[in-house]
């Protein structure tokens, strides 16, 4: 059944703990779901693409998009800001398309506060010792960057007790099914079908 108004699903978890695979795995078969598209001002990692994978943008353009309201949170992380452009969520969640956001701790609590009917989950590592070992087999940052990851990543994972869920990215497949079970749930809200109960009421 297609719901009548689309539910925002925000997902945060260090760096490293495998947001995106998990995110990617659980979307599949899913009708109605699409996955924000966030700006940023760092630079493309090896096979990332614009307008694919982020709005790569310079420090000017983001500046002028905070300051014409076009985002509807921003945050910085490790040297880079990040941003998420507010028009197109609310366009698919008035037509009944559900969305997923894939941000950082700041952002999300400036999106629970701005929207507080949104679904929160937050990603933990199985162990600290597991996300180091992730990082380091990225093969993509410096031996300085990796240890600033780590320490926000502690400080991230301080948060997870405020969000609506958390998922423990042990296995992927577990951690794809929980997280596609909560939005699947997230759909079946009263307030997401309220209406259409209500002619299925009327008909009796």
């Amino acid at each position: 059944m297609r719901t009548e108004k689309g539910s925002l699903i925000v997902i945060s978890g260090p760096s490293g703990v495998g947001k995106s695979t998990v995110i990617a795995k659980a979307m599949e078969g899913l009708d109605n779901m699409v996955f924000s598209i966030s700006a940023t001002t760092r630079r493309p990692r090896p096979g990332e693409q614009d307008g694919v994978h982020y709005y790569f943008v310079t420090g000017e353009k983001f500046d002028s998009m905070i300051k014409n309201g076009e985002l509807l949170e921003h945050a910085e992380y490790v040297g880079n800001h990040y941003g998420t452009p507010k028009a197109p969520i609310m366009e698919n969640l008035e037509r009944g398309v559900s969305v997923i956001l894939d941000i950082e701790v700041q952002g999300a609590g400036q999106v629970k506060r701005s929207m507080p009917d949104s679904v929160s989950v937050f990603i933990l590592p199985p162990s600290f010792k597991e996300l180091e070992k992730r990082l380091r087999g990225r093969n993509q940052d410096s031996e300085e960057k990796i240890k600033g990851r780590l320490q926000t990543a502690r400080q991230e994972c301080g948060h997870a007790g405020e969000y609506d869920y958390i998922i423990v990215n042990d296995d992927v497949e577990t951690a794809a099914d929980e997280l596609r079970s909560i939005i699947i749930a997230a759909g079946c809200m009263t307030k997401n079908r309220i209406n259409t109960a209500s002619d299925i009421f009327l008909e009796m």
